[in-house]
């Protein structure tokens, strides 16, 4: 059991505590993470809503979008009560020395975990929404918003980090001394780096399939007659398209040319299974 020594000096109390302070900064800072995006680019800027790279007809209904933006704003409040509710559990470990840092060095850590998850899945891999919808240029605006509020942060984080102790965590952080345990972990980061890298290049660059189909989505505003003369400049041949004109499935000789069409107005260019179904079932809804 942990208690004060003779000297008043404060002992490190048992690893649950540890964790469960370490677990309500994670919690705290993945929920501050998304009130941020959700406040600042749902409500105040109105760069997207969380549905907003759908193309369903039920999803035009701007209501459906802010019923969306609430669903989600819930589940991000109850992922912040989760970490007060670990804050409370652990708050003899936040009195120790250096229990503040710890906190803080996890919140961060949750904080720039949100924005990587919706990096790469919300943005890349699901093409839910992007950063900047309206924007020709959105790869550009994912990978910023991604360095300064999620690698950024997360860096900070993992280079505070620290357990409530009675060492100072400047002179003795975690790995302090186990060249192993650094080693290991650069090479985690060096992992998770690599797949996101190649995440945001999957979204930007698809190979195209074996027979040379790639679904193409272009942005509202493109008629169908202009999204025929769009293909042709990059020879895509047409397969089929939907009711609406927006969605497209082509076949391209040379499908590593599937890049381009990002040039000629496409919103989304996919070659994977999943954006397939996907973007057939959300791009115009019940076909006749």
């Amino acid at each position: 059991m942990a208690h004060s020594s003779t000297m008043g000096r404060p002992i490190r109390p048992g690893n649950d505590a540890a964790k469960a302070l370490a677990w309500a900064g994670g919690f705290l800072g993945f929920g501050a993470g998304g009130f941020f995006d959700g406040i600042l680019l749902h409500q105040v800027l109105q760069w997207h809503h969380l549905l907003s790279g759908l193309r369903s007809p039920v999803l035009q209904d701007i209501r459906m979008q802010i019923l969306a933006d609430g669903v989600f704003h819930a589940l991000m409040y109850a992922i912040a009560a989760a970490g007060l509710w670990k804050l409370c559990k652990s708050r003899r470990s936040f009195a120790l020395p250096d229990g503040g840092r710890c906190l803080w060095s996890f919140f961060l850590l949750g904080f720039g975990s949100w924005h990587l998850m919706d990096a790469v899945f919300s943005h890349w891999l699901l093409g839910l929404h992007r950063i900047r919808d309206a924007s020709t240029t959105p790869l550009a605006w994912d990978a910023t918003w991604l360095v300064l509020f999620g690698v950024l942060p997360m860096w900070i984080g993992w280079h505070r980090r620290c357990w409530p102790a009675e060492e100072d965590c400047s002179e003795k952080g975690p790995g302090s001394g186990a060249g192993g345990n650094r080693g290991a972990g650069h090479g985690r980061v060096a992992a998770v780096t690599l797949a996101i890298a190649g995440a945001a290049l999957m979204s930007l660059q698809p190979a195209g399939r074996e027979n040379g189909e790639v679904m193409v989505l272009f942005r509202p505003g493109i008629s169908a007659a202009s999204a025929m003369d769009r293909l042709a400049a990059v020879d895509a041949r047409v397969v089929w398209a939907d009711r609406s004109g927006a969605l497209w499935a082509v076949r391209m000789d040379a499908a590593g040319r599937a890049g381009q069409l990002y040039a000629q107005g496409a919103m989304l260019v996919s070659n994977s299974r999943m954006g397939l179904g996907c973007l057939s079932w959300v791009a115009a809804g019940p076909q006749t």
